[in-house]
C-alpha cells in the first residue's frame, strides 16, 4: 500500500503506484480539472508522475505560484509551437520562465516583424483550443541527440550533447512539436488561455557576441483573465512613466553614443541630482558618518589582493601609465579600507562609519544598458562600516530604522526586507556564520521588520539584508543592502588595536540606502511620473505674466521668492496667458503663479497648483509660507 500525505494532513491510501492525476481525481473532480502539477517534498512535478513511495503531496493549481510558473514555462513551448507551425525553418533554442512572464530565442532566415507576432499569437491561441496532451517521455543522450539532428535542430542537439553522456534526457510532446525539457509542464495545452506575445529583441545564442544573434519573443502569461488585465494597464502605466521619456520631455538628462552607459545631466536635471545628493550627505552627517573620498584609479595590485582582478576582470576598465597597469574602480569598498589601515585604530574608535559618494564605472553589457537605471559609470550613496562581531545587531537596527525614514521621505512606503544566507561554497567558520545570520535577523527584528529568508543566496564570505522598495505600480526595487564582510579586511590585513592590547580583524560591513544615485533617481522619476514633490522638483514655482503692463511686478515676485531660496522660472514671453499655463502645466512643476493687473495692485498672485488646481488669489506672503510648508513636509 501507499500512503499519500495531504498538505491537510489527512492521508489517501493506494493499493500500488499512483499518479498525480488519479490522487487529485480521489480528492475530488473539481481539484483534478484544475490540477496542474503536483508538489512532493518540495519538487513541482507533472500530474502523470508516478509515485511509488509513501509521499507527502499538495497538488499544485493555477492559484499557487508554483502553478503560475508551470504555466508560463508550459506557454514558452507553446510559443515555439506555434513558431514552428508558422515558420517551419526557423530552429529552436531556448526558452525559460522569467519574471512576469517568459521568452523563447529562434534562429531565422529573416527578422521577425509585428506582425509576425500577430500571427504566431493567432496560433497560440488555436493549438491551445484543440487542449492537446502534454506527453513527457525520457530518451538516452545520444540517441536525443541524434533525434533532434534529424529534426534539423542544431541548437537543440547542441545543447544535449553538452550533457554528460551517462545521462538520460526528458522530452514533452504535445500534437506535432516535441522540445527538450525537464518540465514540468501542464497536462494539456488547454490550460493555457490568459497570454499575450509583447516584443522581439536580439540575443546571442548563449549570451557570447562572438556567437549568432538570435531572435529572442517575449511573453506573458497568467491565470486569469482579470491579471492578464491588470499586468497590461499596468505596463501601459509604466510606458508614461518610462524615466527616458520623461528625461526628454522635462529636459533632465541625456545619453549620448559618445559615452555610451553614461549621462548627461542637464541644468535641471542635475538640480534634481544635487537634492538628492545633499539629502544623502545630510542623512550622513547626522548619523555618524565620515564622508570620506577615495581616487578613481587604482593599481592592479590592490585589485588582486582583493580578489576583482581574477573574478570581475571583464567588468573593469583598465588602462596603463608608465609600465603600471591600473584600473577604473567598479565599487569603492578597498580605497575605504586603505583609509581605515591610515594610522592605528583602537577598539574605542568603533563603529567607524565612513561614506561616500564614490563614482564607480563598470564595463557593462551594451545590451544590458538601460536609461539611467543601468549605465557603465555611476556613483554610490556608499558607506562601510568597521565594527566587532557583538556590533553588528546594532549596526543594523539603526541602518533599518534610518532606510525606512529616507525610503518614506522620498515617497515609498511599502519595503520587503529579505535575509540572504549561508551558500554551499563559502569561507569562515559555522560559528561565525551563526552569529553573523543571528546579528542581522534580530537586527530586523528589533527595526519591527518581517522579512523573508534566501537559503543559500548570501555572498561567499557572509550574509547580506536586501532592502527592496515598491513603487506606485507595484514593480519591486532592490536598492538597499547590509552585507557582513570579515573576508575584504583579512585580505587587505587591515585590524584594530583591542581592548586586550592585540591586533584584531574588524568586521566590514557594507551598506547602501539608494544605492546608484542615478538608478535610484531614474526610480524617483517613474515613482512620481515626473511630478516630483515640491523639494525634489528642479523647478518649484513659475511666474507667468498676462501683459507686459505686469513684467515688472513679476520680475518682482520671481526676484522675492529666489532671495527665499525657492528654485523660480520667469515667462515674460509675449505670448496668450492659456499658453503659457499649458506649456508649464506640461513641466510638471508644483505651481504656478499668474500675475495680472489685479494680483499686481494687490501684491498678490493667483495660484495653480499641479493637476490644474486653482488655488485663488493669495497674498505672495501667504503663498510663501505655504510652499515653505510643502517643501519641509516632503509632501
Amino acid at each position: 500500500m501507499i500512503h499519500i500525505t495531504l498538505p491537510d494532513g489527512s492521508q489517501r491510501e493506494f493499493p500500488g503506484p499512483v499518479t498525480v492525476a488519479e490522487v487529485a481525481a480521489s480528492i475530488g473532480s473539481g481539484l483534478a480539472k484544475a490540477a496542474l502539477a503536483g508538489k512532493i517534498n518540495g519538487k513541482v512535478v507533472d500530474t502523470s508522475h508516478q509515485i511509488t513511495a509513501n509521499s507527502p503531496l499538495s497538488i499544485v493549481t493555477a492559484k499557487d505560484a508554483d502553478g503560475l510558473e508551470v504555466i508560463r514555462h508550459s506557454t514558452a513551448h507553446l510559443l515555439a509551437y506555434a513558431v514552428k507551425e508558422l515558420f517551419p525553418e526557423a530552429q529552436v533554442t531556448i526558452g525559460p520562465v522569467i519574471e512576469n512572464g517568459f521568452y523563447y530565442d529562434f534562429s531565422y532566415k529573416r527578422p521577425f516583424t509585428p506582425e509576425d507576432l500577430v500571427a504566431i499569437e493567432k496560433k497560440m491561441a488555436e493549438l491551445a483550443a484543440k487542449d492537446e496532451p502534454v506527453v513527457r517521455r525520457v530518451l538516452p543522450r545520444d540517441e536525443a541527440v541524434a533525434y533532434f539532428e534529424g529534426l534539423g535542430e542544431h541548437y537543440k542537439a547542441e545543447i544535449i550533447a553538452s550533457i554528460p553522456s551517462n545521462e538520460d534526457v526528458s522530452l514533452y510532446r504535445e500534437g506535432k512539436f516535441e522540445d527538450l525539457c525537464r518540465g514540468p509542464h501542464v497536462p494539456s495545452t488547454g490550460k493555457l488561455r490568459f497570454f499575450k506575445l509583447m516584443k522581439v529583441a536580439g540575443a546571442y545564442w548563449r549570451g557570447d557576441h562572438r556567437n549568432e544573434m538570435l531572435q529572442r519573443i517575449y511573453g506573458t502569461a497568467w491565470a486569469t483573465k482579470d491579471e492578464l488585465q491588470q499586468y497590461l494597464t499596468m505596463l501601459e502605466e509604466a510606458e508614461k512613466r518610462d524615466h527616458r521619456k520623461l528625461g526628454r520631455e522635462l529636459d533632465l538628462f541625456h545619453i549620448d553614443d559618445h559615452a555610451p552607459g553614461m549621462v548627461f545631466w542637464h541644468p535641471k536635471g542635475w538640480t534634481l541630482w544635487q537634492e538628492v545628493e545633499q539629502y544623502m550627505r545630510r542623512v550622513y552627517r547626522d548619523n555618524g558618518y565620515q564622508e570620506v573620498k577615495g581616487p578613481q584609479i587604482l593599481d592592479k595590485g590592490l585589485w588582486e589582493k582583493t580578489g576583482h582582478w581574477d573574478k570581475y576582470r571583464e567588468n573593469m576598465f583598465v588602462t596603463e601609465s608608465e609600465k603600471r597597469d591600473y584600473a577604473l574602480k567598479p565599487m569603492n569598498c578597498p580605497g575605504h579600507i586603505l583609509i581605515f589601515k591610515q594610522g592605528i585604530k583602537s577598539y574605542r574608535d568603533l563603529p567607524l562609519r565612513y561614506g561616500e559618494f564614490g563614482n564607480c564605472h563598470r564595463n557593462e553589457p551594451t545590451g544590458g544598458l538601460h536609461g539611467i537605471m543601468r549605465v557603465r559609470g555611476f556613483t554610490q550613496d556608499d558607506g562601510h562600516i568597521f565594527c566587532t562581531e557583538d556590533m553588528i545587531q546594532g549596526e543594523v537596527t539603526a541602518f533599518t530604522t534610518l532606510l525606512q525614514k529616507v525610503y518614506k521621505d522620498f515617497g515609498f512606503t511599502e519595503i520587503l526586507y529579505k535575509l540572504s544566507t549561508r551558500p554551499e561554497k563559502r569561507i569562515g567558520s559555522e560559528e561565525s556564520w551563526d552569529k553573523a545570520e543571528a546579528a542581522l535577523a534580530e537586527g530586523l527584528r528589533a527595526s519591527g521588520c518581517e522579512f523573508e529568508y534566501l537559503p543559500g543566496e548570501g555572498a561567499f564570505y557572509g550574509p547580506k539584508i536586501e532592502y527592496v522598495l515598491k513603487d506606485a505600480l507595484g514593480r519591486q526595487w532592490q536598492c538597499g543592502t547590509m552585507q557582513v564582510d570579515p573576508n575584504l579586511p583579512e585580505r587587505l590585513d587591515a585590524d584594530f588595536v583591542g581592548e586586550d592590547g592585540a591586533r584584531h580583524r574588524p568586521i566590514m560591513l557594507h551598506r547602501a540606502i539608494v544605492g546608484s544615485l542615478e538608478r535610484f533617481i531614474g526610480i524617483l522619476i517613474e515613482q512620481h511620473a515626473g511630478a516630483l514633490p515640491a523639494w525634489l522638483a528642479p523647478k518649484q514655482v513659475s511666474v507667468l505674466n498676462i501683459t507686459d503692463g505686469q513684467a515688472d511686478y513679476a520680475r518682482t515676485v520671481a526676484k522675492t521668492l529666489l532671495d527665499q531660496g525657492f528654485r523660480v522660472e520667469l515667462d515674460l514671453r509675449n505670448e496668450k496667458i492659456t499658453r503659457k499655463i499649458r506649456e508649464h502645466s506640461m513641466q510638471k512643476l508644483p505651481y504656478i503663479l499668474v500675475v495680472g493687473d489685479k494680483e499686481r495692485e494687490a501684491g498678490a498672485v493667483a495660484v495653480r497648483a499641479r493637476g490644474n488646481l486653482d488655488l485663488g488669489v493669495m497674498p505672495l506672503q501667504d503663498f510663501q509660507a505655504k510652499l515653505a510648508a510643502d517643501i519641509a513636509s516632503k509632501a
